[in-house]
Formats: structure tokens, C-alpha cells, sequence
């Protein structure tokens, strides 16, 4: 791959994940302050990130892989988006407000496969040269953040009271029309499947259902499930709490926890060779028990270094479980499920568990809503506690095991 191809893939990661930090991150903040969501309301805009990983495989499948250029209907769908973004910023209500973040996020998680597929496309060793290209797009989510509250400084008390945050949508407008119109400039990444049909069950994933015979494989697969309840209170509610609480620069504060995935992907490897698969997957599930008691006890003064600590867990939280989940549902695969198994799993979490995540993080967030903001210290808790008893499960019933690639 030449200099000018990992440049231009390089940018597209970065503004790939700049959209998508630069709205999602304080998205429960601008609803409820400024659109007066219910916790139900900001859980259900939320969802329709896991609504959209769900279409997202019928996109991929019967359209992207079979008729068109990868980086053609990349720059079709931010297009798309771009105009959406434009829609959010202009709704002045909820009702208003989620059809389009609904249509947004089917155009957009699409493109991220899409994004993969250009980037594989152009690499003759995609296992050394993807993480140099990918790591530009965790740059991106975290520039994002760091322009959104050190820059504008749209996520300051003042600033969200006037509606200020609402530029995000702006911004990621911009972005979105940049890296739509960027993406007809990229290499060619013709269709792999040159108009064969792709039955449905190959779109799904569901070719790799025969891997939940294997006892420890099945136990995993539920444990990511559940594991995305705790996640989704971190999506849903860290940048309100910490707004609330009245932490200054909240969501630049967060870019910490982008950072710290970066740290912990390059330990991860060693960390996995040398303790296997079950102690890595319980430390990413303690992470999260641990990430939760933290913010339930932390606060904007004293304790805000128990707040920073939470935050910068991000890595181990997200690296430990997720990053090695996918390598060792890569593993547990034969050469011809590996693609369905990873997208049985992307189902499975990002679409299936981080749905009901949303809704549990919704009711819980509305029961302990009062007059003055929330009981943080009670909505904590409960993520925290849930991912405790995940944790005790998966110690009393995975078996260890070493990492070994089937073909």
C-alpha cells in the first residue's frame, strides 16, 4: 500500500469516528436538558444504534456486496447522513427529534463494515497494517470531544442552557458532507460476490449458530449479551452525570477513555498469552463492575478522582472483553463461519443486548429522576451489580482454554 492510499484511508477512519464522537457522547445531555427527554426517550434515541446494527447486515448484504463499490455507497449513505444531521439540528422536540436519529443511524452503522471493507481491500497484510489505519479513527472520537468542550465549549452549564449544544449536529453535518463527498475519491473496492445471491441466513450471521453446541462458546455468547446491559448506562448516562454533577469539559474529559483503549490494545495481546481467555474476559467484566462503583461514589469535587479513575477504565472495560471476544470468536470459528461468527456476535450485543441495555438504563434512569436532577448513586449501582453477578457466573462456569485458530 502506498503513502497517498494510507493517507486517504487514514483520513476516512478519522472522520469515520469524528461523526460519530462528535454527537453520540452528548446526545442524553442535549435531550434532556434541551429537548426535556424522559430517561425512556434518551434510552429509546439510543437504541436505534442497536436498530441500525440490525438492518445494517440486510444493507451490507444485499446491496453493498453484490451490485456496488464499497466507497460508493460509503459516500451515498454520510451524503444521506449529512442531510439527516442538518434535520436533528433543527428538531425542536423528542416526537421531531427520533425519526430522524432513527433514519441516521440506519444510514450510518452500515459504514462502519464499509468502512473495513475499503481499508481491507487496499492492504496486502491486513494484520499489520489495519490497526495503523484504525487507530486514526479512535484519533477522530477523541479530537471530537476535545474540540466540542476545550474549543467551543458547547457542553458547559452555560453553553447547554442557551441550547448551544445542539451545534454538534452542525459540526457532524460538515464532517458528515466531507467524508461523503471525500469517499468517490477513494481506491475502488469492487462487490466480492459479483452478483451471487447471499442467502439470509449468511447475512445474519446464522451460519455460525452451530458454534453455541460448544458449552464454553454458548457460555460466552450469553455473557456478551448481558454484558451490554451495564454498557448501555455508560452510553445512555456518562456525560449527563458528569454534566449534572457539574464536571467542567465533561465530554473532553471522556476522550481519556478512548485513550486508554488505545494503551490496552497493545497489552492485550501479552495479557491473553500469558493468562488465556477466561481471566482476560473476567478482568474486562470486574473493569466494569469497578468502572460503576466509581461513579457511584464519586463527585465533582473531593471525589473527581474516583470519576477520572472511571473513565480511564474505558480500556480494560471495552479491550478486555469486546477486542478479545472477537479474537476468540475468530478462533472457535472454521474458516468458513469466521465472517458469520463475527456478525452473529455484532448481532448479538451491539444489536440484541445494547437494545434492551437502552431500555433497562432508560426505566431505571426515570425511577430515580427527581426534582433537582437524578439519584446517580442509585442508577450507578444497579449497572454495577448486574456486571458483578455476570462476572460470578462466568468464573463458576467458563473453563479456560487456549486460543487455537481452526480452519
Amino acid at each position: 500500500m502506498n503513502m497517498r492510499t494510507r493517507m486517504q484511508l487514514c483520513l476516512m477512519m478519522f472522520l469515520q469516528f469524528f461523526i460519530w464522537g462528535g454527537w453520540f457522547v452528548t446526545l442524553g445531555t442535549f435531550l434532556g436538558n434541551n429537548l426535556g427527554a424522559s430517561g425512556n426517550q434518551i434510552g429509546m434515541a439510543f437504541s436505534t444504534q442497536s436498530w441500525g446494527a440490525i438492518i445494517a447486515p440486510f444493507i451490507i448484504g444485499l446491496i453493498a456486496d453484490r451490485y456496488f463499490n464499497a466507497e460508493r455507497i460509503l459516500g451515498i449513505l454520510h451524503l444521506v447522513g449529512a442531510g439527516l444531521m442538518v434535520c436533528l439540528y433543527q428538531a425542536d422536540s423528542f416526537d421531531a427529534f427520533y425519526p430522524f436519529v432513527l433514519a441516521y443511524m440506519i444510514a450510518y452503522m452500515p459504514t462502519l463494515a464499509l468502512v473495513n471493507s475499503v481499508s481491507f481491500g487496499q492492504m496486502q497484510d491486513p494484520a499489520k497494517e489495519f490497526g495503523k489505519v484504525r487507530v486514526w479513527g479512535t484519533l477522530g472520537w477523541i479530537i471530537a470531544g476535545l474540540v466540542i468542550s476545550y474549543l467551543f465549549s458547547w457542553d458547559a452549564k452555560e453553553a447547554i442552557a442557551q441550547g448551544m449544544l445542539k451545534n454538534t449536529f452542525a459540526l457532524c453535518a460538515g464532517a458528515s458532507l466531507l467524508l461523503g463527498l471525500f469517499s468517490f475519491f477513494l481506491p475502488a473496492t469492487p462487490p466480492k460476490s459479483d452478483g451471487q445471491q447471499a442467502g439470509l441466513s449468511q447475512m445474519l450471521g446464522l451460519d455460525a449458530l452451530a458454534m453455541l453446541k460448544d458449552r464454553n462458546f454458548l457460555l460466552f455468547f450469553v455473557s456478551s449479551v448481558l454484558i451490554c446491559i451495564p454498557l448501555a448506562f455508560y452510553y445512555q448516562n456518562a456525560n449527563p452525570f458528569l454534566t449534572e454533577i457539574g464536571v467542567e469539559n465533561a465530554t473532553g474529559k471522556m476522550t481519556l477513555g478512548q485513550a486508554s483503549e488505545v494503551l490496552f490494545m497493545l497489552v492485550l495481546p501479552v495479557f491473553l498469552q500469558r493468562f488465556g481467555i477466561k481471566i482476560t474476559l473476567m478482568v474486562g467484566m470486574a473493569a466494569w463492575a469497578l468502572r460503576y462503583l466509581l461513579f457511584a461514589y464519586g463527585n465533582a469535587e473531593s471525589g473527581v478522582a474516583l470519576l477520572i479513575l472511571g473513565i480511564a477504565l474505558h480500556g480494560i472495560c471495552y479491550d478486555f472483553f469486546f477486542v478479545s471476544g472477537q479474537i476468540y470468536t475468530n478462533a472457535k470459528a472454521s474458516h468458513r463461519t469466521k465472517s458469520a461468527a463475527q456478525g452473529l456476535i455484532t448481532l448479538a450485543t451491539y444489536g440484541v443486548g445494547m437494545l434492551i441495555g437502552f431500555w433497562v438504563a432508560g426505566r431505571i434512569t426515570d425511577t430515580y429522576t427527581l426534582e433537582a436532577g437524578h439519584n446517580w448513586q442509585q442508577i450507578w449501582l444497579y449497572p454495577a451489580g448486574f456486571a458483578a453477578v455476570i462476572f460470578v457466573l462466568f468464573l463458576l462456569s467458563f473453563k479456560n482454554e487456549r486460543i487455537e485458530n481452526h480452519d
